[in-house]
């Protein structure tokens, strides 16, 4: 009589094959990725050394993000504003965002004037003024709320909701980009920090990639070591 044929390990080869599409989809997932923070970081080191453009001469578009610009915003230093929750250097604040007039027939921008930690109180003052202050600063695009994104409350955003935070400010109709100050609307109030481009981005997608790749490799070799031991057995 002869002996019954090993039966191949359909279940277990079902949940490594389910496994393994999951990381090789995580490490194509990173190298995605990864290409985006390069050019993110790339356009960032242009930023920087980029000598500003006039706001009237740049298309205010998310495609021209990152663009370093001048303008003369009316009243900035005392205008109203809402506040955007922020991190910096592991401190938690919030930054200062106000409309600016820049120029006469055009839609008002809003402007980020900077970070102010929330250990400090105090606020600029809100007096109307014609009093102009130029400025230069980096176009950046907003951020849409996210499903697990807090509703703003009490003038207080937690996403740069750019059409919700012009419409607290009483603006209708507004740029789909806004300016984060590099010059300060208020130089003598050093409690508010211009920081209109990240310090520092990692980048260690390739790393996680090769993680994801590496696991998936790993996945494949133990199958191969308990497919051979289950049919040896059987």
């Amino acid at each position: 009589m002869s002996e019954p044929r090993p039966r191949f390990p359909i279940g277990l080869t079902i949940s490594t094959a389910i496994a393994l599409l999951i990381l090789l989809a995580l490490g194509t997932w990173q190298l995605q990725r990864l290409a985006w923070k390069t050019e993110l970081l790339d356009r960032i080191a242009a930023t920087r050394d980029a000598p500003p453009r006039p706001i009237t001469d740049v298309p205010l578009t998310p495609a021209y993000r990152f663009t370093r610009v001048t303008l003369d915003c009316p009243g900035l230093a005392t205008a109203r504003f809402i506040e955007l929750y922020a991190l910096q250097d592991g401190a938690a604040g919030s930054r200062l965002v106000s409309l600016c007039t820049y120029a006469e027939g055009r839609p008002p921008i809003l402007v980020d004037r900077g970070f102010v930690a929330d250990t400090i109180s105090a606020r600029p003052a809100v007096t109307p003024t014609t009093d102009v202050v130029r400025l230069t600063g980096v176009l950046r695009e907003g951020v849409a709320p996210g499903a697990f994104t807090p509703p703003a409350r009490e003038g207080r955003f937690y996403s740069a909701d750019l059409p919700a935070m012009a419409n607290a400010l009483g603006a209708g109709r507004h740029p789909d980009v806004m300016v984060t100050a590099e010059t300060s609307s208020n130089p003598e109030w050093e409690a508010l920090v211009p920081s209109p481009l990240p310090a520092q981005i990692t980048n260690r997608h390739l790393e996680y990639a090769l993680t994801w790749y590496g696991l998936a490799a790993a996945l494949i070799g133990v199958y191969i070591a308990l497919l051979r031991r289950k049919l040896k057995s059987a």
